[in-house]
């Protein structure tokens, strides 16, 4: 199997590490070793290869917004009025209840996921961006599919058993 970019090529055992890391990505690297069959410095040589070339990109908690009393998530799509797109920006970097944004193509220039604590906080958020830009947001309300890694549609592209 050849996954990867020209970065990197990824053979079969660095899919298994990668799917043991996304497990758990707090797995030592002598359990990772007795799970794929090598030794631990061959596992470390991976992973650093896997790091460098960009396909590990970081390590990471996945924190609850409920439990730290901010149970209203909501996605807003921001349209800045025009000459507006940079100052939409900042003031998007500056909210820390905005937990992710991308720009993106089509009549919307962001997409942000905020978190609050409530309506009124809702409310306040928008009022921060509004002078600047016209918003839509959607509140969520569940989350069937939940943050997931690209590993599983980049097997599936290649033709593999995305399961195994």
């Amino acid at each position: 199997m050849r996954l990867g970019n020209e970065n990197a090529d990824i053979d079969a055992i660095d899919v298994k590490l990668l799917r043991l890391l996304e497990k758990d990505a707090r797995t030592s690297i002598a359990e990772l070793a007795r799970s794929v069959g090598l030794s631990a410095p061959s596992v470390a040589e991976r992973i650093r290869r896997l790091q460098e070339s960009g396909v590990i990109e970081a390590y990471t908690v996945r924190i609850s917004s409920t439990a730290l009393g901010l149970p209203l998530s909501a996605w807003l799509r921001i349209r800045p009025v025009p000459g507006q797109l940079a100052t939409v920006a900042e003031i998007i970097r500056g909210l820390p209840e905005i937990a992710l944004c991308d720009r993106v193509t089509g009549e919307d220039c962001f997409i942000a996921l905020a978190h609050v604590g409530s309506v009124a906080e809702l409310e306040r958020l928008i009022d921060r961006i509004i002078p600047y830009a016209m918003t839509n947001t959607a509140i969520i309300q569940s989350s069937p599919v939940t943050a997931r890694s690209p590993l599983k549609a980049a097997l599936r592209a290649l033709g593999h058993d995305a399961e195994r």
